[in-house]
C-alpha cells in the first residue's frame, strides 16, 4: 500500500506532500490547480515516460518519491532485493527524477536502477484509471483482456497452454512453408556443397599443414645459404682450420684469470663464469655443426612441397583463409549437406508435426472459449447488479463470445483452425472475439459499447467492471483519475457509493470534480493554486470535517461560504457517512 507521495518541481507543484491510507481518498481543486500533476507523479513511479515539460519552469530537476508499506505484497520486497534496494522497517521508498535537460534516474529502496527495473517493481502496485482508458474499454483487446482477467487463475493457464502451442505451430508451419518453397534452391546449394566437399577430401588437409609447408618450402628454398652461415657460424665457434676462435678466445681469458685467482677472490669468480661460457660456447659448437650437417638440399622435396601448397592454396581461396578455416567450412558444410538432403523427410516431419499441433491446439482453442463463455455469463452478472447500484436500474451488460468461421481452406498451411467441425480464425489469444454490449434502457437492444453508451454510462461501465474484478486483481491500489466526467446527479452518488465499496477491500485514490463522490471520502485533499504575480504554485491540503463541507459548497455552487451551500454540503457528508456505516 502506498503510504506518502513526496513531488517537488513537478508542474506547478513546487514542493507537496500527500499522506495516504487505507479506504478512499479524493483530491479535488479549482481547474488548472493541478489535480492532474498527482496522476503525472504515480505515473512516474510506475516507470511511465518522463516528459521534461513536466519539470517545474526555473527548475533543475523535478522528483517524485513514493513510500510503500511491503504488509500484505506478496513477492514485492524480492522484487526490492532482486534489483539491489533495501526495505527499512516493512517500508520502500521509490524515486524518480527528471532533469530539464531530459535525463531521467529511478531508484528502488535506495538504489539506482533502470526505469524499466521500477517499472517492473512498481506495476503490480498501481492501477491507474483515466478517461482514457474509457476510450480502451471500446478496444475488443480490451474488452477480451478484462474477461480473461476475471476468469481468473483456471483461465489465466488454458490461456497459456493455448499460447505456448500457436508459438509451437507458428514456428513449425513457418519452416514448412520455407522448406517447401526453397526445395530447388536447397538442392542446388546441396549439389555446391558436395562440390566443395568432394575437393576437400580429394586434397585431405591436415590441421595446421599450410603453416608447417610454408617453413618447409623457405627452408629447401634457402638450403645452400642456410649451409653456408651454419659452417661460418661453426668456424667462427670452434675453427677447424687453426685460426682464431670464440673456444680458443674464452680459454685465454679464463687461463689469465685463473693465474690471479689467489689474488683477488673476485677475478676468481670471473674465470669461473668464463669456465661457465666455454662450456656454453662448445655445446653451441656441437649444436651448430649437427644444424649444418642436417641442411641437405632435395630439389625433388622442394617441387613436391611447392605443389602441395597450391593445392592448399586453391582450397582457401574457395573456402576460407587458412587450411583450419577450410576444415571447419567443410564440417559445417557436411552437417549443412545431410539436412539438405533429408529435405523430403524434413517436410514429412513437419507435416505429421503440423497436424499434431493443429489437433492439440484446436483441443485447446475449445477449452479456452468454453472457459470465456462461462466467465462472460457470471461477468455480465456482476456488472450489470453493479450498474442498478450506479443509478442504471434497467441497463443490462452482456458479453459476447464469438468466432469467426471461414471456408474451409486449400491448403493448411497459415490457414484456419478446425475447431468442433468448424474452421475458424485463430491468433495467440484464441479464436474468441470478445465484445461487451449494453443495452442502456428497458426494451433496448443490446448495442457495442462504442455505439451505445453515452460518456457518463461508459465511466459507469468502467467502474463497474473495475469493481467486478476488484476481487480476482491482486493490485492493492486502485487510481482513478475523473472517470466520472458525464456523470451528474443521483448517479454521481452511486458512483461514490460504488467507489467507497471499493475502498473496503483496496486503497482507492480518486481525482474527481463531484461533490457527491468527495463526500465519500475517507481522507479529501484540495490542491490549492496560489501566484506571487510571476510563477503560480499549487500545494496539497488535506482537510478537517470543517474545511471540507465549505470545498463540497464550492464544487456545488462555486462560493465556499453560502449557507444554502453548506447546508446542502453537510447534507451530502451524513448521507456518505450513514451509506459507509452501513
Amino acid at each position: 500500500m502506498l503510504e506518502e507521495i513526496r513531488i517537488t518541481s513537478l508542474g506547478v507543484i513546487e514542493s507537496s506532500t500527500l499522506e495516504l491510507g487505507p479506504g478512499l481518498t479524493v483530491i479535488t481543486g479549482e481547474t488548472g490547480a493541478g489535480k492532474t500533476m498527482i496522476v503525472t507523479a504515480l505515473g512516474l513511479l510506475l516507470g511511465g515516460r518522463a516528459d521534461t515539460g513536466a519539470v517545474r519552469t526555473g527548475a533543475k530537476t523535478a522528483r517524485v518519491e513514493g513510500v510503500v508499506r511491503v504488509d500484505g505484497l506478496s513477492g514485492f520486497a524480492g522484487a526490492v532485493e532482486d534489483v539491489g534496494g533495501e526495505v527499512e522497517d516493512d517500508l520502500v521508498v521509490l524515486a524518480r527524477n527528471v532533469s530539464a535537460e531530459g535525463r531521467s534516474r529511478a531508484f528502488v529502496g535506495g538504489a539506482s536502477v533502470p526505469v524499466t527495473a521500477l517499472a517492473q517493481v512498481a506495476e503490480p502496485l498501481v492501477a491507474v484509471h483515466g478517461q482514457s482508458d474509457q476510450h480502451r474499454l471500446l478496444q475488443a483487446r480490451a474488452q477480451r483482456e478484462a474477461l480473461d482477467r476475471f476468469g481468473g487463475a483456471p483461465l489465466a493457464a488454458l490461456l497459456a497452454t493455448y499460447s505456448a502451442l500457436h508459438t509451437r505451430l507458428e514456428a513449425a508451419e513457418a519452416e514448412l512453408e520455407e522448406v517447401v518453397a526453397t526445395a530447388r534452391e536447397r538442392a542446388q546449394e546441396a549439389d555446391l556443397l558436395r562440390f566443395g566437399l568432394g575437393e576437400i577430401e580429394a586434397v585431405s588437409p591436415e590441421p595446421g599443414e599450410d603453416a608447417t609447408l610454408a617453413a618447409d618450402e623457405t627452408r629447401l628454398g634457402f638450403a645452400d645459404t642456410l649451409r653456408t652461415a651454419a659452417e661460418q657460424a661453426r668456424e667462427a665457434l670452434s675453427s677447424e682450420e687453426g685460426h682464431p676462435d670464440a673456444l680458443t678466445t674464452a680459454y685465454a681469458a679464463r687461463s689469465a684469470l685463473d693465474g690471479v685467482r689467489e689474488h683477488d677472490a673476485e677475478a676468481g669468480e670471473l674465470a669461473d663464469r668464463l669456465a661457465e661460457l666455454t662450456y656454453l660456447l662448445s655445446d653451441l659448437a656441437a649444436d651448430v655443426a649437427s644444424y649444418a650437417t642436417r641442411i641437405d638440399t632435395d630439389p625433388a622435396r622442394l617441387a613436391a612441397v611447392s605443389d602441395r601448397r597450391a593445392a592448399l592454396t586453391a582450397l582457401t581461396r574457395k573456402y576460407g583463409e587458412t587450411v583450419d578455416e577450410v576444415l571447419a567450412w567443410a564440417e559445417q558444410s557436411a552437417t549443412r549437406l545431410l539436412s539438405l538432403d533429408n529435405t523430403d523427410e524434413r517436410i514429412e516431419e513437419l507435416r505429421t508435426q503440423q497436424a499434431t499441433l493443429r489437433r492439440d491446439l484446436a483441443a485447446a482453442a475449445a477449452a479456452l472459449s468454453t472457459a470465456r463463455s462461462k466467465a462472460a455469463v457470471r461477468l455480465a452478472k456482476e456488472v450489470t447488479a453493479e450498474l442498478t447500484l450506479l443509478a442504471m436500474p434497467h441497463a443490462r451488460l452482456t458479453i459476447e463470445v464469438r468466432q469467426s468461421e471461414v471456408a474451409e481452406p486449400d491448403r493448411l498451411s497459415r490457414g484456419p483452425l478446425l475447431v468442433d467441425g468448424r474452421w475458424l480464425r485463430h491468433t495467440a489469444s484464441g479464436v474468441d472475439e470478445v465484445e461487451l454490449l449494453l443495452a442502456a434502457n428497458t426494451g433496448s437492444e443490446p448495442r457495442p459499447l462504442s455505439k451505445g453508451a453515452s460518456g457518463g454510462e461508459l465511466s459507469r461501465v468502467m467502474l463497474a467492471l473495475e469493481v467486478a474484478l476488484a476481487g480476482t486483481s491482486p493490485v492493492p491500489t486502485f487510481v482513478f483519475d475523473e472517470v466520472d466526467a458525464g456523470v451528474g446527479g443521483a448517479a454521481a452518488v452511486e458512483v461514490g457509493r460504488r467507489l467507497a465499496l471499493l475502498a473496503r477491500t483496496a486503497q482507492v485514490l480518486v481525482v474527481t470534480h463531484l461533490p457527491q463522490v468527495a463526500a465519500y471520502a475517507d481522507r479529501h485533499v484540495v490542491v490549492e493554486k496560489s501566484s506571487d504575480g510571476t510563477v503560480t504554485s499549487s500545494g496539497l491540503t488535506v482537510l478537517d470535517e470543517s474545511q471540507r463541507e465549505r470545498e463540497l459548497s464550492r464544487m456545488l455552487a462555486g462560493m465556499s461560504d453560502s449557507d444554502t451551500a453548506l447546508a446542502h454540503a453537510r447534507e451530502l457528508l451524513e448521507v456518505a457517512q450513514d451509506a459507509r456505516r452501513a
